[in-house]
């Protein structure tokens, strides 16, 4: 059975960074892209970052583009996301996805919700201004 279990988020001040992690279980992360998404209260559940399986090639929504880092660890079977100089419309419940589609070429493929095979429970973040 696949589990994603994100930590890492809190309450920082606005400028301020978090690293999230995302912990798999029951599946093996070098046959997945792994990304994260993120929900405000009374939003949809948006793509923020995808690094996919072969060659750590990343993508990222605009917004986070400069700030935010994603990256992975095989060996660990763990994905991070670095944020970095964070400002309050970041704030958001953070869920980890994993994809098994992988053969893909333009990673904006991965930014669909629907393209997601497994989620995480979700990690809150909230950033004060």
């Amino acid at each position: 059975q696949v589990h994603l279990a994100e930590s890492g988020g809190g309450l920082v001040q606005a400028g301020d960074s978090l690293r999230l992690s995302c912990s798999a279980s029951g599946l093996t992360l070098n046959k997945f892209a792994m990304g994260w998404f993120r929900q405000d209260l009374g939003k949809e559940r948006d793509f923020v970052a995808v690094i996919n399986w072969s060659d750590g090639d990343t993508y990222y929504t605009d917004s986070v583009k400069g700030r935010f880092t994603i990256s992975r660890d095989n060996t660990k079977n763990t994905v991070y996301l670095q944020m970095n100089r964070l400002k309050a419309e970041d704030t958001a419940v953070y869920y980890c996805a994993a994809y098994r589609s992988t053969d893909v070429r333009d990673l904006y493929y991965y930014t669909a919700r629907r393209r997601v095979d497994y989620w995480g429970q979700g990690s809150q973040v909230t950033v004060s201004s």
